[in-house]
């Protein structure tokens, strides 16, 4: 099986020092390393190409974002598997091989992704993906191991091998003949959330998004957008309302979307009450620029044949903010 890791940098030589000699050590044997450069004007380049020659550079005309540069990226890689990697990650010793013993021996598994840890604080979750994603009625995302801010300690609780709905794009593992069929990253998310459109329509399609909790990695997260961003917050708001309009099976459509903008209205006001009105403004912007691609996504979601039922019984909100539930497991 061929691997290819790829890392997106985008004016990250300072992470790239810190975090290619793990990568170097634990994964040159199994795969080849590739650094996808999204146009950085920093020393980035030429920091790889003394330090790490047998690292593959490849230089993207532009800052397209993370789906942009890695969906150009991966047009010059031939490979059985493409591992998305944030340039922010800590891999660990053997972290492949449960990887790949998944991909050989479970055909319909496409999308797998390894246990995501805190780098900061490396018995806790990270934040980005925990122990795999999923999706509540109202398009919300959640992951075991983490729900909104509340991280869970790493107790073994999660070291199986599961299906889930969504793979964290920090470290995201994918079949090539996957990517290609389904088109790749959506360019019109830039970032976030892109990554459960890409799991997402990949489950239409009939495969599986696995995890994988006998291999790990170390996320440092916020490194590329920090979470007090309004921009981030702007990228989360509209990008899961963009997912709902592409994916929600036609009999909740409606219902889910009349009830995420109410919803979001409501996380705006709260966002005033914490005296943060910068983001309830980001989420206004973030509503403005959906219904101005509301009729592109559309368009979009005529083109996929089949819409996945994904949970409809859980909303994450009421259980958290109402019921008072912090674990994954306490969850109805």
């Amino acid at each position: 099986m061929k691997i290819a890791i790829v890392i997106l940098n985008w004016n990250g030589v300072k992470l790239l020092e810190q975090f290619l000699p793990s990568i170097v050590n634990y994964s040159s044997k199994e795969a080849v390393i590739y650094i996808a450069d999204n146009a950085s004007t920093d020393n980035s380049i030429g920091f790889v190409k003394e330090n790490y020659p047998t690292i593959q550079i490849i230089k993207n005309t532009q800052n397209g974002g993370y789906a942009k540069g890695y969906n150009d990226a991966l047009k010059n890689i031939e490979a059985d598997v493409y591992c998305l990697l944030n340039s922010d990650v800590e891999v660990t010793k053997d972290w492949l091989k449960p990887i790949i013993e998944v991909f050989n021996n479970d055909k319909n598994t496409a999308i797998i992704q390894p246990k995501l840890l805190d780098f900061k604080e490396k018995s806790s979750f990270e934040y980005a993906g925990a122990a795999g994603g999923f999706v509540d009625l109202f398009g919300y995302p959640y992951c075991r191991g983490r729900l909104f801010n509340s991280l869970e300690k790493d107790e073994g609780q999660f070291n199986d091998t599961s299906n889930i709905f969504w793979a964290s794009g920090a470290c995201l593992f994918i079949r090539a003949a996957m990517f290609k069929q389904i088109g790749g990253l959506d360019e019109d998310y830039f970032a976030h959330q892109e990554e459960i459109d890409l799991c997402w329509r990949t489950q239409n399609s009939g495969y599986k998004v696995t995890y994988v909790g006998d291999s790990e990695v170390y996320h440092v997260g916020g490194a590329t957008l920090e979470e007090t961003n309004p921009h981030k917050t702007y990228l989360n708001f509209r990008n899961s309302l963009l997912n709902i309009v592409k994916n929600v099976p036609k009999k909740w459509f409606l219902f889910v979307i009349f009830s995420r903008l109410i919803l979001d209205g409501i996380a705006g006001f709260k966002f005033i009450l914490e005296l943060r009105p910068i983001h309830t403004f980001a989420i206004i912007k973030a509503h403005f620029s959906f219904y101005k691609n509301f009729y592109k996504f559309l368009k979009k979601r005529k083109q996929l044949s089949k819409k996945l039922d994904y949970n409809l019984h859980t909303s994450i909100v009421w259980q958290y903010f109402v019921l008072g539930k912090k674990r994954f497991k306490d969850l109805n």
